[in-house]
């Protein structure tokens, strides 16, 4: 009885509206398991839980929870904020809030700032699906971390850093060590937009013959060889 007893305390408190309207939401069941580990986690004191740790209770591996957190997010049924702990420091935790107040009916206001932010927010979110897309495959936590230096410690534009991933695709050049070495080229010679950046490649752009009738594939008159002569 005791155990009995233990089972029925450790409870979590599930809105039950949730469990009537996860379908008209556009979720299915997969996703509202996942939803509700994410909950568990919250009110254990666990933030930021990680694919691994959110897999290990359901029937997907780390990569499929990564997607299905990603599809949390474009439906905007789950949030990512930054939070400052006691140290100064700024973490990372998982929110809720946007699911509760779709099951309420409720618009959350934002101001123009807010409005501004989420618009950063997705520029950010759509590099890394470009990414994924230009590779043909998840990208690695060591890419991501890559991706994330650029923006939060180089202050890179997404445009720029979309710039150096089409350059890097159309030079036949896709790896994340030759996109590393065109920003850092750009930001060592002072570039930060993609008009500087078109500008100075083209100054270094050498002329080639190319007969008159012959069909051109691709126009290269904005790339330039970051990496040539090195191995």
């Amino acid at each position: 009885m005791h155990n009995i007893e233990q089972l029925l305390l450790n409870q979590m408190q599930i809105p039950t509206k949730l469990i009537d309207s996860y379908q008209k939401l556009g979720l299915n069941e997969l996703e509202l398991v996942l939803i509700l580990s994410i909950h568990r986690f919250l009110q254990a004191g666990c933030p930021f839980p990680t694919p691994t740790q959110l897999s290990a209770s359901l029937t997907i591996d780390e990569e499929s929870c990564t997607k299905l957190l990603r599809k949390l997010i474009q439906k905007d049924l789950l949030s990512i904020e930054q939070l400052e702990n006691a140290s100064n420091q700024l973490t990372e935790a998982y929110s809720l809030e946007p699911l509760w107040l779709k099951l309420m009916g409720v618009k959350k206001l934002t101001n123009t700032k807010e409005q501004e932010t989420e618009t950063v927010e997705q520029q950010i979110s759509n590099i890394f699906i470009m990414f994924e897309k230009e590779f043909g495959r998840p990208i690695s936590p060591f890419e991501i971390e890559m991706i994330n230096t650029w923006l939060d410690v180089d202050k890179l534009n997404t445009n720029l850093i979309q710039a150096a991933l089409r350059e890097a695709v159309l030079m036949g050049k896709l790896n994340f060590k030759y996109i590393d070495r065109i920003l850092r080229e750009w930001k060592k010679k002072g570039i930060y937009t993609v008009h500087q950046a078109q500008e100075a490649s083209k100054s270094f752009r050498k002329p080639t013959y190319q007969a008159p009738n012959e069909e051109e594939k691709r126009d290269t008159s904005f790339y330039y060889n970051w990496l040539e002569g090195e191995e």
